[in-house]
């Protein structure tokens, strides 16, 4: 199974319509996929990123399986410092970026 994660916090409406649309919200402001094919997702970050780009608010963040990643998980991140894993001796750790 490859889970994708999208978390938003404070965004415009129109975010929870579309992320409705290809992923059930299980909480407020968290939506999940299992079977969401890299396509998709890629799409999904790209609307999300053109609204951001010209109406930044809020935050949004998606995690997703990444084999070639730090402990094989992607992060993509609008609206909070950049946040990205590293692999230092075996031990993942959270890099945030300002």
């Amino acid at each position: 199974m490859s889970l994708t994660l999208i978390v938003t916090r404070d965004v415009a409406a129109r975010y929870r319509g579309f992320l409705s649309s290809v992923m059930p919200e299980i909480a407020p402001g968290v939506y999940v996929s299992t079977d969401m094919t890299a396509g998709v997702r890629d799409r999904v970050w790209r609307v999300a990123t053109e609204w951001w780009d010209g109406a930044p608010g809020g935050s949004i963040v998606m995690a997703y399986p990444d084999k070639k990643a730090a402990g094989r998980l992607g992060i993509l991140v609008l609206g909070l410092p950049p946040v990205e894993l590293a692999d230092v001796d075996g031990i993942r750790l959270v890099i945030r970026r300002t």
